[in-house]
């Protein structure tokens, strides 16, 4: 099995000069899903080389059993240090793609033409292809083999428009998750703020926040294993 994760390049938090990124949850726990369960990795980001880190997934306050075992694993910490160019990336390589959120994806993957492609031909090609929290908004300009965007008519979930106004950021983000995928024609639906819960599409896998990243993965792995 070789899995894709792409984190975002984008460290800026609007205009407000505070700092954002990928979410440590979301990426180590996935990570250690695919890892355990036997799947070569390859990591890539817009920029190429270290990802930035959301500062607050950091906090003490958003440790995990996952986050920990990656601050005490050098060659994990190595592997994301060193993300591919997502130019130099092809499809055809891998067998699935998995988005990590944080804030960061809003502003670069959402409008990063070569991610766009991208997802379009995992999803062509029916490889599985998963996002959780704000990084279902990677789908924004993504569209399926008629022209129609990617999410219309399929269930999906996402950072919830609450889950925005509890960490207020709703006036800080360049659009709602929740809105958008509800403006394109998605079938969105929610758990409760904060707990887990993932949508499975066909081949196409949404989480709607941090927790919901492991369920995800797992999600994930049990398309490849079919």
């Amino acid at each position: 099995m070789n899995i894709l994760m792409v984190l975002t390049s984008h460290d800026q938090l609007g205009e407000t000069g505070h700092k954002t990124g990928f979410w440590l949850e979301e990426f180590a726990a996935p990570y250690y899903v695919f890892r355990d369960a036997g799947a070569t990795l390859t990591l890539a980001s817009p920029k190429g080389g270290q990802p930035p880190l959301d500062p607050k997934s950091d906090d003490p306050s958003a440790q995990t059993d996952a986050t920990k075992r990656f601050k005490a694993d050098s060659a994990a910490q190595q592997a994301l240090a060193s993300t591919v160019p997502l130019h130099t990336i092809s499809a055809a390589d891998y067998d699935a793609v998995f988005y990590p959120g944080g804030h960061g994806p809003l502003w670069d993957l959402a409008e990063d033409k070569k991610s766009i492609e991208l997802i379009e031909s995992f999803y062509t090609a029916g490889k599985p292809v998963a996002a959780v929290c704000h990084a279902p908004g990677v789908l924004r300009h993504v569209k399926d083999a008629s022209g129609e965007p990617l999410v219309k008519g399929k269930h999906v979930a996402g950072f919830t428009n609450t889950e925005e106004e509890a960490v207020q950021l709703t006036n800080v983000v360049p659009f709602l998750v929740e809105n958008m995928l509800k403006q394109n024609g998605g079938h969105y639906s929610k758990g409760p703020d904060w707990a887990p819960y993932v949508v499975k599409a066909d081949n196409l896998i949404t989480g709607q926040n941090p927790a919901s990243s492991e369920p995800a993965a797992e999600e994930l792995l049990k398309l490849l294993q079919k």
